[in-house]
């Protein structure tokens, strides 16, 4: 049967893909996203990684439309500074890029799927390999006008409505990057190792499913529990992996007979394999408030 360290890994994995303002309802990433995480045919795994890009993508031409009007005041702020030229330059290529990334992916719809023929499913692939080095493309140059953004700190003001565009289409990216490399994912080989047994992928999911239905359904309430113990709290402030382990562990803390040092040292451990070098840390003072004011109450 599967562990209680897979079924928590996954459910991590499903909320931070299914939790983009303004993307498609998380129950219609369901069934890609379990195709994709399951599936060892490689004409079935495609299909899947393509659907599970197509659900991640709902939403990026309203961000996209955002950031080319608001590219275009940045250029002509930048025109003013020519030291700045290189961002200038960064930006109006990053706006090509974003437009390359829309005609890839709309390649990607267009072409076949579901045919048996070999070349077909060959062209597929180049196709979705194309997609995904664009899209690693794009991220750079987004990385590289942000970066770049920093030495000049008195046109903050000017660029950073721009900025915010970008960080909101990275975030598509971001997610991207776990389609792209599963295999940097370490609930990937413990899969692989349940794949042959349907059984035990039908109680993955199961318990998953159940988890991510619970969560979810008390979003609100948890993200409430959440802003009486982080300052300034606002959801789009967290680091979205951080805030996936956190509206779990709060989830486990409040709702589940769970011990709470057991959720709070998993969460940890969640943290440290998924997140950023100071995820455990900010995970575990978190958590140890929202315990602490259950206790207290």
């Amino acid at each position: 049967m599967p562990s209680r360290r897979q079924i928590r890994e996954a459910v991590i994995q499903f909320l931070y893909c299914a939790d983009l303002e303004g993307g498609a309802d998380p129950a219609a990433l369901r069934e890609p996203f379990w195709n994709f995480v399951t599936e060892s045919d490689r004409k079935a795994l495609q299909l899947a990684t393509f659907r599970t890009v197509h659900h991640l993508a709902h939403g990026r031409d309203g961000r996209l439309v955002e950031f080319i009007d608001r590219s275009t005041n940045a250029c002509a702020s930048l025109s003013a500074w020519p030291q700045a030229e290189h961002l200038k330059i960064d930006l109006e290529r990053l706006a090509m890029l974003e437009s390359n990334w829309s005609t890839a992916l709309a390649r990607l719809e267009r072409l076949p799927k579901d045919d048996d023929d070999a070349a077909v499913a060959d062209s597929f692939s180049e196709a979705l390999a194309a997609f995904f080095k664009t899209d690693r493309e794009v991220a750079a140059t987004r990385q590289r006008f942000l970066h770049g953004m920093e030495d000049f700190p008195s046109l903050r003001g000017s660029l950073e409505a721009v900025a915010a565009s970008i960080r909101r289409l990275q975030r598509i990216s971001d997610r991207l990057r776990m389609v792209e490399e599963p295999e940097k994912f370490p609930e990937q080989t413990d899969l692989a190792k349940l794949r042959d047994s349907k059984a035990e992928i039908s109680a993955l999911r199961e318990r998953a499913d159940q988890t991510v239905d619970a969560v979810l359904s008390l979003k609100e309430k948890i993200d409430a529990s959440l802003a009486g113990v982080v300052d300034n709290f606002a959801p789009e402030r967290i680091n979205p992996v951080d805030r996936a382990i956190l509206r779990l562990g709060t989830y486990e803390i409040q709702h589940t007979d769970i011990p709470k040092k057991a959720v709070i040292n998993e969460a940890i451990e969640l943290a440290k394999r998924f997140g950023t070098t100071d995820s455990g840390r900010f995970v575990n003072g978190v958590l140890d408030k929202v315990a602490k004011q259950l206790s207290e109450n």
